[in-house]
């Protein structure tokens, strides 16, 4: 897991108890790798992925039905994120542009921990730095603790000063393969370059 900045004592969360089991699956989601890749599936017990009701940088409301038939590589992180955010949605556009025609079976969804600051329109700007396939979707407070439970999704605002922009996410950073059915295929570790990125996915869609 990778965070932007360790959680100090006043950082808000959704709940500490939360906030642990969060980071502590991603941990050992990205652990359970080999197996999530060998089998195509979950181990026993853990769901990953759901329903969810979203806001497009358009401000149009989408559920998970708008992406039915297609992939969906979903990617959680913040606009305001200082490198682990760019660097990630940057070897999505590279890896796309790598795998040819596959690519178009992919959507990639950017969508922010941070929906106070992160409106429609800074998500759709900041989404179409990384190339015209990435899709940044925003929503309430609840609608994306909603979708991060979801997807078993760690993180937690930062403190950094008393203003009210004062703050960073502590988020984890970890890539999610969905099927055309909506189903959890596998975990893409957001730390691989654009080679490393396009050979798994090409691996992964059909």
């Amino acid at each position: 897991m990778s965070t932007d900045n360790k959680q100090g004592p006043g950082a808000a969360s959704p709940g500490r108890l939360y906030a642990f089991i969060g980071a502590l699956f991603a941990a050992v989601l990205i652990g359970a790798g080999a197996f999530l890749w060998l089998s195509g599936g979950t181990p026993a017990g853990i769901s990953v992925g759901g329903p969810f009701t979203l806001v497009s940088g358009e401000g149009k409301t989408v559920t998970e039905k708008d992406y039915r038939g297609r992939y969906l590589l979903v990617y959680f992180g913040y606009t305001f994120c200082p490198d682990i955010c760019p660097t990630t949605l940057n070897a999505v556009g590279e890896a796309l542009d790598k795998i040819g025609p596959k690519a178009s079976k992919v959507q990639p969804l950017f969508i922010t921990v941070d929906p106070k600051r992160d409106t429609p329109a800074v998500v759709r700007q900041f989404a179409a730095a990384f190339g015209p396939r990435v899709v940044g979707l925003t929503g309430s407070a609840e609608q994306i603790a909603a979708v991060a439970k979801a997807y078993r999704v760690y993180y937690a605002e930062h403190r950094t000063g008393k203003g009210a922009d004062d703050y960073t996410m502590d988020h984890s950073s970890v890539l999610y393969l969905m099927g055309p059915d909506g189903r959890f295929i596998a975990p893409i570790r957001a730390d691989m370059n654009p080679d490393e990125m396009a050979v798994a996915l090409a691996r992964l869609v059909s």
